[in-house]
């Protein structure tokens, strides 16, 4: 249960009509389950009670201060890729000693910005990256703690796009290097290794992947100990999928079982990165019907979200299930269901079957909580659009709509013109 269900024939978030949001603070919009969220948080963490273990959330997938705040209430750390995750999860009340720092392009002034807050550690993606962060602890008269992201080459089987640890991905440094990576951090002057860190993918449906990855990376950490380089932290990263449409991912509880049982004796402290399967399903895009457009060939339901506001369909193909707010008697169709923006690929669905829809009716697009806000734009010079958070009989605006004035914030011309 995402707590997102009819009562006669009327889609609730908890217990607020949707349509009750939508009156007040217009369409299109994103809405978040507060329930949901805390469920699925503490129902990943919980999985991995019997190990020690930090669950950092993966600040990409939604970075709204609410969400952030609440997993931070919740114990729960915070992974990032960028200077901005971090100032957002410190302003969300995150504690900087549970900060994990990933991405393969950390700018200097965003290495020295996490080094003067002290975050957990650095996941270090390349031998240039490693000397950058030494010199920046070195300036700064500190110690970068950091873990070498090795990347093991493993087939995630997700799509390409998401697919981050085989061998011809950007990410990581293969394993053939790894050892000669971690006797360089050795030998520098203001580098403590306190880990190790690996990542295969995004929205994987098994638990095979993520098993075989572990594998490597003990292989790997028992060298590194021979070598007297201890291991602290052990970073699995993220990637557990949800179900969009037909696909069955592992349970966390079975996704947990498989890592535990694999893991074996080993003392450290597994940090976990999970993003998708905490939001995912515990949000969705609320939009307007504006037009209905019948072509020779095709029906369009035109839409007043578009490409802009959740990009996942556009980008990838993804599929998220459509659902009416309010159920009526109508007689089904097929459709592509598309945005004003003037681009081909402008679409949420495309041949979807239906329930006829007609203008100024309300549609759910389900399973939005994960890369949806967390990745919109201007595009077209349309302001973002707002974020809803749902306690029970209750609901906060936890992100304005953005105006025709905030669009232009910033800009000037120059005098020249």
């Amino acid at each position: 249960m995402h707590h997102f269900e009819y009562r006669d024939n009327e889609m609730f978030c908890e217990d607020v009509p949707i349509l009750k949001i939508a009156k007040e603070v217009g369409t299109p919009f994103y809405i978040y389950s507060h329930a949901t969220l805390t469920r699925h948080f503490s129902a990943f963490d919980g999985a991995f009670n019997e190990v020690p273990h930090l669950v950092c959330f993966s600040a990409k997938a939604n970075s709204n201060l609410a969400v952030l705040n609440l997993f931070a209430t919740l114990g729960g750390g915070l992974d990032i890729v960028s200077g901005g995750e971090l100032y957002r999860g410190l302003k969300a009340g995150v504690l900087p000693e549970k900060i994990v720092y990933s991405g393969v392009g950390k700018r200097i002034d965003e290495i020295e910005y996490a080094l003067k807050s002290n975050i957990l550690m650095f996941n270090i993606e390349s031998f240039q990256e490693l000397e950058t962060v030494n010199r920046c602890a070195e300036r700064l008269n500190t110690r970068a703690r950091i873990a070498l992201r090795v990347n093991p080459d493993v087939d995630p089987k997700t799509h390409p796009y998401i697919s981050t640890g085989m061998k011809k991905n950007k990410f990581g440094i293969n394993r053939e290097v790894a050892i000669s990576t971690y006797k360089a951090a050795q030998k520098l002057s203001n580098i403590d290794i306190v880990g190790i860190d690996c990542h295969v993918g995004s929205q994987l449906t098994e638990t095979a992947p993520f098993v075989d990855a572990l594998r490597k990376v003990k292989g790997l950490i028992t060298d590194l100990e021979k070598l007297g380089i201890h291991i602290q932290y052990l970073d699995l990263g993220g990637g557990l999928g949800i179900t969009y449409d037909e696909e069955v991912p592992p349970h966390p509880d079975d996704y947990a079982r498989a890592i535990v049982q694999e893991l074996g004796e080993i003392p450290f402290t597994l940090i976990l990165e999970p993003g998708r399967v905490i939001v995912g399903n515990a949000g969705v895009l609320v939009t307007k019907c504006l037009y209905a457009k019948k072509s020779d060939k095709k029906n369009f339901v035109i839409v007043d979200a578009a490409m802009n506001d959740l990009a996942r369909p556009s980008l990838y193909d993804a599929y998220h299930a459509i659902q009416p707010v309010i159920q009526r008697k109508r007689p089904p169709f097929v459709a592509d269901v598309v945005g004003p923006i003037c681009e081909s690929g402008d679409f949420f669905a495309r041949d979807r079957k239906l329930p006829k829809c007609e203008p100024g009716d309300l549609v759910a697009l389900m399973s939005a909580g994960a890369y949806g806000f967390a990745m919109s734009s201007n595009y077209n010079s349309r302001p973002r659009i707002p974020e809803v958070m749902v306690k029970g009989d209750r609901f906060h605006v936890v992100r304005e709509r953005e105006t025709y004035e905030t669009l232009i914030q910033g800009e000037s011309l120059p005098s020249f013109l």
